[in-house]
């Protein structure tokens, strides 16, 4: 299987070879013809499959063969959960379209930044728009661009759209799309949220499921699990970047504070580390990552605004400080090593208090990780019962908007 087997424009194949593709991962292979024909597709795959190029290429191809009339118009709109992902997306266009004779205007829309510089850049309408749902609204009641020409929607990471609280949002964007476009529906995982929004949406839609809510290969991740006391995980994790041969490291914490109390203690010790988090202003945040992937830092320290999406190459460790708050984002935490093929480790953090939850994560992924104990840090906490049934894990317990709704549906009952 070749990248010109899969009907792509000679240009769109010289820049995948440009970038190092050698050949179509499964999601690409089975997404790419799919989109090209036209119709609507439901595409789930696993982290790291290479779901980014699976959509924007066959869009390139579309657009390569059809004259630009923006006259304000958007033709293409890719919504994405994060900013982060938003600008990746956005890069990979540029990448994948270089070799294009006339390459697609794309405009990057996200919070964080001032409006009017991307006031401006609409300014005629566009070729392709990659928005977060908050920012592409705002642009809306600007008057700065209009959606009633779109001809593609693709909603990338929807699982984490949802998640992240966009649902008012992405059904407002929805709202003002012509009834008549093609619809690209991507993630890794599909809860049942995610499946009520593909039914509300799409249309007779091509269903593509290439080993989706899957962990990536064992023989690329190396996972495991190292019990230590909750107060000395700094210490512990001190210890492996001195004693590990990790040229760079992504370490995963559960707060904004964390991620700035842990970042400034790995800097006082004398450790290259940035944090990233979403109470950071937009250009810290981007100057965080472009360090790190300029290898100008050995450590980023991120909460989960940067496990959905996020493509660093050749990244070779990937550590759980804090363990995710819900089973599944530890698939897309790990999956940030391991990518294309390449050899990675996983490392998570497991305390007396967090066994329980760790175990949880373990049979949601059909996963047995033998615990290992490092000279130095074994553990003196004894073990501790689970203050829930389940771990804790995000949405077993009510929220308080569900305790609210359930009050005031006992108040119109009881009248």
């Amino acid at each position: 299987m070749t990248f010109a087997s899969l009907g792509l424009s000679p240009p769109l194949v010289r820049a995948t070879s440009d970038i190092g593709y050698s050949e179509p991962t499964p999601a690409q292979a089975a997404a790419i013809p799919a989109i090209a024909a036209g119709g609507d597709v439901w595409l789930s795959a696993q982290t790291g499959s290479g779901k980014t190029a699976a959509f924007v290429l066959p869009i390139l191809d579309r657009l390569s063969g059809m004259a630009a009339e923006r006259a304000g118009r958007v033709r293409v709109l890719i919504l994405a959960p994060t900013r982060e992902l938003a600008v990746q997306t956005a890069g990979a266009i540029e990448s994948l379209g270089s070799r294009l004779r006339a390459p697609p205007k794309t405009c990057i829309a996200i919070g964080g930044v001032s409006l009017n510089p991307q006031m401006m850049e609409l300014r005629g309408g566009a070729d392709i728009v990659v928005a977060t749902p908050g920012r592409l609204l705002d642009l809306v009641e600007k008057n700065a661009l209009r959606l009633s020409f779109v001809e593609v929607l693709v909603v990338d990471e929807a699982d984490r759209l949802l998640s992240l609280g966009f649902g008012d949002e992405l059904a407002r964007v929805l709202s003002l799309l012509p009834a008549r476009r093609q619809n690209v529906l991507v993630s890794a995982t599909f809860p049942a949220a995610v499946q009520e929004l593909a039914e509300g949406f799409l249309v007779g839609p091509t269903r593509l499921n290439v080993d989706a809510g899957t962990i990536p290969a064992a023989q690329c991740i190396l996972q495991r699990a190292l019990d230590v006391d909750a107060g000395r995980r700094t210490m512990l994790l001190r210890h492996l970047l001195q004693t590990e041969a990790w040229a760079q490291v992504l370490v995963f914490v559960g707060s904004r504070y964390g991620a700035d109390q842990v970042s400034m203690k790995l800097t006082r010790a004398g450790f290259t580390a940035t944090p990233l988090h979403g109470e950071l202003s937009q250009g810290a945040r981007t100057r965080a990552l472009s360090d790190f992937k300029a290898e100008r830092v050995r450590v980023l320290v991120a909460t989960d605004v940067a496990a959905r999406g996020l493509d660093i190459a050749g990244l070779p460790a990937v550590v759980n400080f804090d363990l995710p708050r819900s089973p599944v984002d530890y698939l897309h935490r790990i999956g940030r090593t391991g990518r294309g093929g390449e050899a990675g480790v996983a490392v998570s953090f497991v305390s007396a208090a967090t066994e329980s939850h760790f175990r949880l994560i373990e049979r949601r992924h059909h996963l047995t990780i033998t615990r290992e104990r490092i000279a130095g840090f074994e553990p003196v906490d004894i073990d501790v019962p689970a203050r829930h049934p389940d771990g804790g894990v995000k949405g077993k317990r009510k929220s308080k908007k569900d305790k609210l709704r359930e009050a005031a549906a006992r108040v119109q009952r009881g009248s």
